[in-house]
Parts: C-alpha cells; sequence; structure tokens
C-alpha cells in the first residue's frame, strides 16, 4: 500500500474543506490540519512523511507556488527527492503555475503527470488485479489516451462500447 498524506489549511477559517471527491479515495484518512501555508513548516506533517519511510516524496496540491513550492524547496534541501504531479497542481493563473514549476526544477524536483505516475505503477500489465481499474481511469481522464483504449477494445478485439452515465440524466436527478 502507497502512503499517503492528505493535509489541509485552516479550513474553518481560511481554505475549507478538502474536496468530498479526493476525500472519497482515501476513506477515513482524515487530512493533517495545519496553520501554515507551507506544510513542511508543519511538525504534525513532518513526522507523517518522516512515518513513511520514503525518500521519494509525490507532491501535488491546490497552489503550486505555495503549497507544492515551499515545502518542495524545503523538503530537497532535507535531502528528500521531490516528484511534483504537475498534472495534480493548480494555481490562480498559468503563469503562476509555470514560475512555480520553475523554481521546483531549478531546486531539483521532478515533473511527472498523473498518467506517467500510474502507468509506472502498472508497467506490468500481466498484473491483472489492477488492470481494469487503470483502464477505467485512462478512459474516464486521458483524452486521446483513453480513446486509443476504447478503439482497440471495441474495433481490436471486439469488446461491447464502454457505457458511460449520462451527465444530462445526473443533472436533472440531482434538481429534483
Amino acid at each position: 500500500m502507497l502512503p499517503v498524506v492528505l493535509t489541509t489549511v485552516e479550513t474553518k477559517s481560511f481554505s475549507g474543506n478538502m474536496w468530498p471527491q479526493l476525500r472519497a479515495v482515501f476513506p477515513g484518512q482524515e487530512p493533517i490540519e495545519r496553520s501554515s501555508m507551507n506544510s513542511w513548516d508543519d511538525k504534525n506533517f513532518v513526522a507523517a512523511i518522516e512515518k513513511s519511510g520514503r525518500k521519494k516524496i509525490l507532491i501535488a496540491g491546490l497552489w503550486t507556488e505555495v503549497c507544492v513550492a515551499f515545502p518542495t524547496v524545503q523538503a530537497i534541501h532535507d535531502g528528500y527527492e521531490i516528484y511534483v504531479v504537475e498534472d495534480c497542481c493548480g494555481d490562480v493563473s498559468q503563469l503562476a503555475h509555470d514560475n512555480a514549476m520553475k523554481r521546483v526544477i531549478q531546486a531539483g524536483a521532478k515533473p511527472v503527470t498523473s498518467m506517467q505516475v500510474m502507468l509506472e505503477w502498472q508497467r506490468d500489465w500481466a498484473h491483472r488485479g489492477t488492470y481494469d481499474a487503470v483502464m477505467d481511469i485512462v478512459k474516464n481522464h486521458y483524452g486521446a489516451y483513453g480513446i486509443g483504449v476504447e478503439y482497440a477494445y471495441t474495433m481490436v478485439h471486439g469488446a461491447p462500447a464502454t457505457k458511460f452515465p449520462s451527465t444530462r440524466s445526473r443533472a436533472v436527478a440531482a434538481h429534483k
């Protein structure tokens, strides 16, 4: 099991709750509540990282220039190898995100994408226990690659087309 550390900043007075979509992926895991924008300044966060026993860390955050850049620079200084999952980060503007990514790369972080990470973990396609889940993620979230997988399934292998729930029906049901 991959250790994951979730963290938030002043949910009651500043940033609000962690997105329910993200919480659903980690049921029962409470985020570390901190007051500093820089997670590396929080002793509970650092303790959780140290407890993992890992020296290679994947990091992503809501605001690249704050939630990612600050702790990345400090973690690299403290001897950690940091991989920033760039497409899982955002910022107030593309310029802010791009400048933050330049900063973390200059500090020694390695930029990666979520698909790159997922396919690194699923590099042996004989691992059938995770194959279907990976293909589901690819078809739902990875654009042209997902379309290619769907094409191969249906046209090459003769599988039935993937059935997706109707967006309209979910929206209508939500308003009833």
